[in-house]
């Protein structure tokens, strides 16, 4: 199973293309706002609003043999921990090796922010070598977690 922390991600058409080909379902989570797919490999689960409802459905059921695709290093953390395949939208695999130093970056991030309310700034454009990053990442983790 693909779970992907789907608001905001902007991968959710390379996840369903993979599923597709490896005949897996991708769980799309979000708060609403999605257009359903007609791909019978697609699934969509509406979580209520509120903080992080998406990430706690997500958690409670990602395990070994799963994929799951989310910025929300917490979120990644916890799914690390359950034995999941953790991918960032750049393809970025978070594992037991690098998942605690994921999280003290954020933090570090977190506390620079706070420091200084007039830093400015946003990520770079998501371009096409950044999908293509992505969709190999996909494919070698649904290896791995069938494997």
């Amino acid at each position: 199973m693909i779970y992907v922390d789907a608001d905001a991600c902007p991968v959710k058409a390379e996840v369903e293309r993979v599923a597709t080909r490896h005949k897996v379902v991708a769980v799309m989570v979000c708060n609403g706002g999605l257009r359903p797919s007609a791909n019978p490999y697609v699934a969509h689960e509406i979580v209520p609003d509120g903080p992080d409802v998406a990430d706690m459905w997500i958690a409670k059921r990602a395990g070994a043999g799963d994929v799951v695709i989310t910025s929300d290093i917490p979120l990644a953390a916890k799914c690390v921990d359950a034995g999941a395949q953790v991918l960032k939208h750049t393809g970025e695999a978070l594992t037991a090796a690098n998942v605690k130093e994921a999280l003290a970056m954020r933090d570090l991030m977190y506390d620079l922010r706070a420091a200084d309310p007039f830093r400015q700034g946003g990520g770079k454009a998501f371009g096409k070598a950044d999908r293509s990053r992505f969709l190999e990442a996909l494919e070698r983790a649904l290896r791995k977690a069938a494997g």
